[in-house]
């Protein structure tokens, strides 16, 4: 199995993106209650980061069924290192406060393709 960042060269070198974001699923630790009162922190957080760049996307996960809520989150950040990457899921609220456990992985972007439609007038964003 190659190292990360002999995988990642490959990948460059054969000319794909190769852009490397940080994978988070953010897991409950605590009650429904708890989490709800740290929600405000944690969404404020969200947008603090989302203003520096550093959030790409979050938002929450169903259950296998594609059916139910489990209150299992997914976060991607985009930070210069895996350390810089961890930092930033420690800080935030959730976590900070033992809410929320995470793991974090690396992700490389290869593939794939982003469209975005907005429409000023109608005030409308739609991906």
């Amino acid at each position: 199995m190659p190292a990360w960042s002999e995988y990642k060269q490959a990948a460059q070198e054969r000319g794909s993106l190769a852009c490397e974001l940080y994978m988070v699923v953010s897991t409950p630790a605590k009650s429904p209650d708890e989490l709800k009162a740290n929600l405000p922190d944690h969404l404020q957080y969200q947008a603090e980061m989302e203003s520096q760049g550093s959030l790409v996307m979050a938002g929450p996960l169903s259950d296998l069924s594609g059916e139910n809520m489990q209150g299992v989150g997914l976060i991607i950040y985009r930070a210069n290192s895996l350390e810089a990457a961890q930092a930033i899921a420690d800080a935030d609220p959730m976590h900070a406060s033992g809410t929320r456990t995470y793991e974090i992985r690396r992700w490389l972007v290869n593939e794939g393709s982003f469209q975005l439609d907005i429409k000023l007038s109608a005030q409308s964003i739609r991906f």
